[in-house]
């Protein structure tokens, strides 16, 4: 007899959810982490801030895609990411290479760099992308003044210069610009084989996210994204949850 504390149980709503995720697989062909998305990677030259805002048609992109280091750069990795490029890649910009230097190293050791998508922008505003002739189309990205928007697999051309152009109009925080360009992506166009993750990632100071928000599986992942973040930010001591690396005198670390 079958244990029910183990049975599964569905609705109609999620069945609907794995149905369409079994038709998202089926597109991709492909067992690699096949990253069919729009990002886009940015520095506020005004606070110093750094970030990524993601979404994709699966699950979990904020696990994979965004790499940001205060102080040093963010880089967004899709198509066939290769989350090793946001780990590498930081720790070149940390060594003083420019975001061009940094994308001609990974590139040059990487057999399937055709196959990739790669953003990247340093803490001076500098940035520097490539779209491999591999990556399905519809695909492309561009550069702007300390930022970069990058798209493949989109439902047409006009999603990545309007979430340029809404960046850049925008008001507000780095993380609010971000969402802004996202959820403009989306309206126009987005990822053409649907919806289902989106992430925010914003450096700033310190050795940990400002912002590290995740809507890892949802019917309007953007949406809920945003509406976290609006919650996030609204808290009244919003500020003191982010500590600086310094101690009260009073406090002495033990070895």
């Amino acid at each position: 007899m079958a244990n029910s504390k183990c049975e599964t149980k569905t609705n109609g709503k999620r069945v609907y959810r794995f149905s369409k995720l079994k038709k998202i697989l089926k597109l991709s062909q492909r067992s690699h982490m096949n990253l069919t998305t729009f990002s886009i990677v940015a520095h506020c030259q005004q606070t110093g801030e750094l970030g990524i805002a993601v979404s994709t048609a699966i699950p979990a992109v904020g696990a994979v895609n965004p790499f940001a280091k205060a102080r040093i750069g963010a880089i967004a990795t899709q198509a066939w990411s290769n989350p090793y490029f946001g780990i590498d890649g930081l720790n070149l910009l940390e060594q003083n290479l420019s975001p061009a230097e940094v994308l001609e190293q990974l590139l040059g050791v990487d057999a399937d760099k055709e196959k990739r998508q790669l953003s990247i922008v340093d803490a001076h505003g500098n940035a520097a992308a490539f779209t491999g002739k591999q990556v399905q189309p519809i695909k492309g990205h561009y550069k702007g003044k300390g930022y970069v928007v990058a798209g493949n697999l989109l439902v047409n051309k006009k999603t990545i210069q309007a979430m340029a152009e809404a960046f850049e109009k925008a008001q507000g925080s780095l993380g609010r610009r971000l969402l802004v360009a996202l959820e403009t992506g989306e309206a126009v166009g987005g990822d053409r084989r649907g919806k289902v993750s989106a992430a925010l990632l914003v450096v700033k100071d310190e050795e940990y996210p400002y912002i590290d928000l995740r809507v890892d599986e949802h019917a309007q992942p953007v949406a809920e994204l945003k509406r976290i973040f609006d919650i996030y930010t609204a808290i009244p001591y919003w500020e003191d949850l982010h500590p600086k690396r310094t101690w009260p005198k009073e406090i002495h670390l033990t070895k």
